[in-house]
This record gives C-alpha cells, sequence and structure tokens, in this order.
C-alpha cells in the first residue's frame, strides 16, 4: 500500500481536528434574566452542550442568592463549569442529571464562567465558545 496506517491515522486527525475548528467559529447570545422566586433565590437552569452553555449570559440581582442548576446533554465528552465570584474560585463537574451551585453575588458587575477542559493538541473548550457571563445588577 502506499499509505500505511499510522499515514491514514494522521489524515484523519487531521480533518477532524479542522471540521471541530470550523464548527466553532459562531457562538449566539442566548441572556436570560433570573426572577426572585417566592422563597427568595434567584434560579436558573442552564444545558451545557458540545461547546456551549445555553443561556450564556445570565443577568442577576445582587445581594439576592443565586441557584444554578447545570445539566450536560447526552455524550461521553466531560465538562465542568468554572467561575470567580465574590472573592471564590467555583469548579464543579458537570453531570448528566445535573449539577446545583448556590451563592449570592454581592459586587455588580459582569463574571465570566466556562469549561476549562482540554484534550491535547485540541483547543479548550473554553476557547471553542463553551462560556458565557454572569452580568449583577442592583
Amino acid at each position: 500500500p502506499v499509505m500505511g496506517k499510522r499515514g491514514l491515522y494522521i489524515i484523519l486527525f487531521f480533518i477532524f481536528v479542522s471540521t471541530v475548528l470550523a464548527i466553532q467559529k459562531e457562538r449566539v447570545e442566548k441572556r436570560y434574566s433570573a426572577h426572585i422566586d417566592p422563597d427568595g433565590i434567584q434560579r436558573v437552569n442552564i444545558k451545557a452542550g458540545s461547546y456551549y452553555f445555553d443561556p450564556n449570559y445570565i443577568v442577576v440581582k445582587v445581594n439576592t442568592p443565586v441557584e444554578l442548576n447545570i445539566v450536560k446533554e447526552s455524550g461521553i465528552i466531560p465538562h465542568n463549569f468554572v467561575l470567580e465570584i465574590n472573592g471564590t474560585h467555583i469548579k464543579e463537574e458537570i453531570k448528566k442529571e445535573g449539577t446545583k451551585i448556590s451563592f449570592t453575588p454581592m459586587q455588580i458587575g459582569k463574571f465570566e464562567f466556562y469549561c476549562d477542559k482540554k484534550l491535547p493538541f485540541l483547543p479548550s473548550h473554553r476557547d471553542e465558545g463553551m462560556w458565557g457571563i454572569i452580568e449583577v445588577v442592583k
């Protein structure tokens, strides 16, 4: 044969990488403004999918408890949720059955959340578009 298995694997790898890079380019903002439930908690349901969070722009009120319920879509690719807020570093694995993250935002501003997973030789999930903003307002 002209090309051995190794050469074929290398070609397939580069085709896969170029396909992944082409898919990642379009990122649509999906905005959600949280409402305060009767118990005083702002609850937000987030879907974590193939290199996206939905919603990926979340508006919450300052000094009011927030509960994020993040559910991973089916598939084998692992994802996590990373957020730096109130001087606290939050990093949780996202499970198919859901991951709850609770905090009370103490200052107004915009805070980025993202997935920091990464396979060798490929862009990180964050670079692929798996990130968002929590905007804390009065």
